[in-house]
């Protein structure tokens, strides 16, 4: 089986030679930089399977890097986990809202970055062999393309938002609770980020105008897709 490629954005040069030598040890291939925007073209360059991206970085930082690989259909379905300072909260719900997949504060435990990257590559394997293309209510989604559109018009939505959307029209009419949304689209429980589901909600549903009505909120529980 073809080893897959990790990319490691960090300029921390200790924290990127013990990440790549343990990720390089569990089995991957990896390519690496300690600038974001050398590390946006390597992304480019090698479409890895997988970004371990800094938000601190010199030349741009990584919700910058995020933004980017989320408006480029050649990038924007590769996942992101992201590395941040304790107590930066605020670049942890940026980098969600802008794309990424996941999150881990520093300082971390490899052991847990290892599961999570794991995680994460498992849920994209799985999508694979789901139907690539998803059309309900006039909603369109072309899964491997990442392109969605709303009676034929374009939707300018972020990867964690289309994932969100493909989440809820591939269970159309069944209620999805945010723990369920949590797991399903990020591929990890983010425990009391519960709210986090209800913030790209409110961000899908602008974006979508009137045809956010197929989007319904079941009070004290979660969302649907309308069916």
């Amino acid at each position: 089986m073809e080893k897959q490629t990790i990319c490691i954005i960090e300029d921390e040069a200790d924290i990127r030679e013990l990440l790549e030598h343990n990720i390089q040890k569990a089995g991957f291939l990896t390519c690496c930089s300690g600038d974001g925007r050398q590390g946006l073209e390597l992304i480019r360059a090698k479409r890895p399977a997988l970004v371990l991206l800094d938000v601190m970085l010199p030349g741009i930082d990584g919700l910058e890097v995020c933004k980017a690989l989320a408006k480029d259909s050649g990038t924007a379905s590769i996942p992101i986990i992201m590395l941040t300072a304790r107590g930066e909260e605020m670049d942890r719900v940026v980098g969600l809202e802008l794309g990424a997949t996941d999150y881990v504060v520093k300082p971390f435990s490899v052991r847990e970055l290892l599961l999570r990257i794991r995680n994460v590559l498992q849920r994209a394997s799985h999508l694979a062999f789901e139907d690539a293309r998803l059309s309900r209510h006039g909603v369109t989604l072309d899964v491997r393309a990442h392109k969605a559109a709303l009676n034929a018009v374009a939707l300018d939505i972020t990867a964690t938002e289309f994932r969100l959307l493909e989440n809820l029209m591939r269970h159309a009419g069944q209620v999805r609770t945010r723990e369920q949304l949590l797991n399903s689209v990020w591929g990890y429980h983010f425990e009391g980020y519960a709210r986090t589901v209800d913030t790209h909600m409110r961000r899908l549903r602008a974006k979508m105008g009137n045809g956010a009505a197929v989007l319904e909120t079941v009070r004290g529980v979660g969302y649907r897709f309308r069916e």
